[in-house]
Protein backbone atom coordinates (compact mmCIF):
# COMPACT_ATOMS: atom_id res chain seq x y z
CA UNK A 1 0.00 0.00 0.00
CA UNK A 2 2.55 2.51 -1.11
CA UNK A 3 1.55 6.34 -2.21
CA UNK A 4 2.98 7.77 -5.27
CA UNK A 5 4.86 10.77 -4.65
CA UNK A 6 3.18 12.97 -7.35
CA UNK A 7 -0.16 11.92 -5.40
CA UNK A 8 1.61 13.54 -2.39
CA UNK A 9 3.09 16.38 -3.66
CA UNK A 10 0.09 17.63 -5.26
CA UNK A 11 -1.88 17.81 -1.67
CA UNK A 12 0.91 19.94 -0.44
CA UNK A 13 2.01 22.97 -2.11
CA UNK A 14 4.38 25.70 -0.31
CA UNK A 15 4.80 28.74 -2.32
CA UNK A 16 8.62 30.08 -1.49
CA UNK A 17 8.39 32.61 -4.03
CA UNK A 18 9.51 36.12 -3.07
CA UNK A 19 6.52 39.20 -2.67
CA UNK A 20 6.49 40.77 -5.61
CA UNK A 21 6.68 44.72 -6.49
CA UNK A 22 4.31 46.41 -8.97
CA UNK A 23 6.83 45.33 -12.02
CA UNK A 24 6.76 41.86 -10.76
CA UNK A 25 10.15 41.59 -9.04
CA UNK A 26 11.12 42.85 -5.43
CA UNK A 27 13.54 45.86 -5.81
CA UNK A 28 16.47 46.75 -3.83
CA UNK A 29 15.00 49.83 -2.39
CA UNK A 30 11.93 48.84 -0.80
CA UNK A 31 14.49 46.43 1.23
CA UNK A 32 16.29 49.32 2.01
CA UNK A 33 12.83 51.26 3.18
CA UNK A 34 11.98 48.42 5.69
CA UNK A 35 15.36 48.70 6.90
CA UNK A 36 14.96 52.38 7.32
CA UNK A 37 11.31 52.27 8.68
CA UNK A 38 12.62 49.04 11.48
CA UNK A 39 15.79 51.72 12.23
CA UNK A 40 12.86 54.13 13.09
CA UNK A 41 10.82 52.12 14.88
CA UNK A 42 14.02 51.54 16.93
CA UNK A 43 15.13 54.72 17.77
CA UNK A 44 11.36 56.15 18.73
CA UNK A 45 11.29 53.26 21.34
CA UNK A 46 14.60 53.99 22.18
CA UNK A 47 13.29 57.72 22.91
CA UNK A 48 10.28 56.40 25.00
CA UNK A 49 12.47 54.24 27.27
CA UNK A 50 15.43 57.44 27.49
CA UNK A 51 12.18 59.67 28.68
CA UNK A 52 10.67 57.00 30.93
CA UNK A 53 14.35 56.67 32.84
CA UNK A 54 14.65 60.40 32.77
CA UNK A 55 11.43 60.62 34.73
CA UNK A 56 12.15 57.72 37.10
CA UNK A 57 15.69 59.64 37.77
CA UNK A 58 14.00 62.77 38.54
CA UNK A 59 10.92 61.36 40.92
CA UNK A 60 13.98 59.14 42.88
CA UNK A 61 15.49 62.21 42.87
CA UNK A 62 12.48 64.27 44.49
CA UNK A 63 11.88 61.58 46.51
CA UNK A 64 15.39 61.80 48.18
CA UNK A 65 15.46 65.18 48.66
CA UNK A 66 11.88 65.49 50.51
CA UNK A 67 13.40 62.37 52.66
CA UNK A 68 16.85 64.69 53.10
CA UNK A 69 14.38 67.65 54.07
CA UNK A 70 12.23 65.89 56.02
CA UNK A 71 15.34 64.33 58.05
CA UNK A 72 17.23 68.05 58.87
CA UNK A 73 13.75 69.18 59.72
CA UNK A 74 13.86 66.44 62.06
CA UNK A 75 17.47 66.95 63.39
CA UNK A 76 16.56 70.74 64.17
CA UNK A 77 13.79 69.99 65.80
CA UNK A 78 15.27 67.53 68.02
CA UNK A 79 18.88 68.34 68.15
CA UNK A 80 19.70 66.76 72.07
CA UNK A 81 18.08 63.42 70.61
CA UNK A 82 19.83 63.70 67.75
CA UNK A 83 23.01 63.99 69.73
CA UNK A 84 21.99 60.86 72.03
CA UNK A 85 21.43 58.92 68.51
CA UNK A 86 24.88 59.92 67.50
CA UNK A 87 26.36 58.78 70.76
CA UNK A 88 24.15 55.72 70.58
CA UNK A 89 24.94 54.68 66.79
CA UNK A 90 28.89 55.28 67.64
CA UNK A 91 28.42 52.63 70.75
CA UNK A 92 26.25 50.43 68.79
CA UNK A 93 29.29 50.24 66.23
CA UNK A 94 31.67 49.56 68.87
CA UNK A 95 29.24 46.46 70.08
CA UNK A 96 28.84 45.68 66.14
CA UNK A 97 33.00 45.37 65.54
CA UNK A 98 32.93 42.73 68.74
CA UNK A 99 30.43 41.13 67.38
CA UNK A 100 31.77 40.77 63.79
CA UNK A 101 35.21 39.81 66.01
CA UNK A 102 33.66 37.28 67.20
CA UNK A 103 31.50 36.03 64.48
CA UNK A 104 35.01 35.81 62.34
CA UNK A 105 36.71 33.96 65.02
CA UNK A 106 33.99 31.32 64.84
CA UNK A 107 33.98 30.95 61.49
CA UNK A 108 37.95 30.28 61.55
CA UNK A 109 37.64 28.05 64.62
CA UNK A 110 35.15 25.78 62.47
CA UNK A 111 35.92 26.17 59.23
CA UNK A 112 36.31 22.49 58.48
CA UNK A 113 32.69 21.30 60.52
CA UNK A 114 31.17 24.55 58.39
CA UNK A 115 32.35 22.87 54.87
CA UNK A 116 31.39 19.57 56.26
CA UNK A 117 27.98 19.95 58.25
CA UNK A 118 24.83 21.21 56.95
CA UNK A 119 24.04 21.10 60.41
CA UNK A 120 26.82 23.03 62.02
CA UNK A 121 26.18 25.91 58.75
CA UNK A 122 22.44 25.98 59.74
CA UNK A 123 23.17 26.39 63.53
CA UNK A 124 25.64 29.19 62.66
CA UNK A 125 23.30 31.23 60.30
CA UNK A 126 20.84 30.79 63.03
CA UNK A 127 23.10 32.07 65.84
CA UNK A 128 24.63 35.31 64.15
CA UNK A 129 22.04 35.62 61.49
CA UNK A 130 19.09 37.95 62.94
CA UNK A 131 21.56 39.62 65.75
CA UNK A 132 23.58 40.47 62.57
CA UNK A 133 21.03 42.05 60.39
CA UNK A 134 18.77 43.12 63.50
CA UNK A 135 22.09 45.11 64.67
CA UNK A 136 22.59 46.32 61.01
CA UNK A 137 18.76 47.60 61.21
CA UNK A 138 19.29 49.77 64.16
CA UNK A 139 22.65 50.96 63.31
CA UNK A 140 21.23 52.21 59.88
CA UNK A 141 18.21 53.87 61.62
CA UNK A 142 20.17 55.31 64.24
CA UNK A 143 22.70 56.85 61.79
CA UNK A 144 19.99 58.31 59.73
CA UNK A 145 18.77 60.42 62.82
CA UNK A 146 21.93 61.53 64.50
CA UNK A 147 23.77 64.84 63.47
CA UNK A 148 26.61 64.85 61.68
CA UNK A 149 30.15 65.10 64.14
CA UNK A 150 30.48 68.46 62.97
CA UNK A 151 26.87 69.54 63.96
CA UNK A 152 27.34 67.69 67.54
CA UNK A 153 30.58 69.41 67.84
CA UNK A 154 29.52 72.95 67.04
CA UNK A 155 28.54 75.81 69.80
CA UNK A 156 24.84 75.56 70.68
CA UNK A 157 22.61 79.16 69.73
Amino acid sequence: MSMDPHQIASLFHIDVTPETGPRGRKTQDDGGEIVIDLLQQLVIGQERQNKLLEDLVQQSNSTQKQRASELGQWKEANPGLARQCRAAAETLSRVQNEFLHNLTDEVTDNEECLLDGEFVLNEFVDRYGPRLAHLNGVLQVLSQLSTTPDTASAPQQ
